[in-house]
């Protein structure tokens, strides 16, 4: 009787590991709507681009972390829009707080699962002054919108 204590309490423990790991995943989908519709938009984290949307509406798969990720959208004819996707804690990471499994907020944490995204953004262009001007992405984006345009 006292071996099969310690494997039951080991049991519930694991029970409760990465409990945002197993419902939210470490990927999300994010969408990207602008108006007007045909845009091309790249999505960037640590000034490092990790997708592109190259005809809105469209989708892109990205990993979940705490650092937040700015979409920069451009299409000839309208000035440049941007966009902060605020890394936020997701709701299953709290089944972890509220169970006492540390070890699975641990686990989250490091994993990214314990954060999200806003799974649908809708980005306005203005138009341009100048119905001439085009625009390209950049390769690199650090959030800095007045050096971008």
């Amino acid at each position: 009787m006292l071996k099969i204590k310690p494997i039951l309490i080991l049991s519930c423990l694991v029970s409760t590991v990465g409990c945002a790991s197993i419902i939210d995943g470490t990927s999300q989908q994010i969408t990207v709507n602008t108006n007007p519709q045909g845009a091309t938009c790249g999505l960037y984290r640590k000034n490092e681009r990790i997708g592109t949307v190259e005809q809105t509406p469209g989708s892109v798969l990205v990993k979940k972390t705490k650092r937040d990720i700015w979409i920069e959208c451009v299409k000839d004819g309208y000035d440049v829009a941007t966009y902060k996707n605020h890394s936020g804690v997701a709701g299953a990471s709290f089944g972890n707080i509220a169970a006492g499994g540390l070890i699975g907020v641990a686990i989250d944490s490091a994993s990214g699962a314990d954060n999200k995204y806003d799974g649908t953004v809708n980005i306005t262009l203005p138009l341009a002054k100048d119905t001439t001007v085009k625009h390209a992405l950049p390769t690199m984006f650090d959030g800095n919108v007045s050096a971008q345009q």
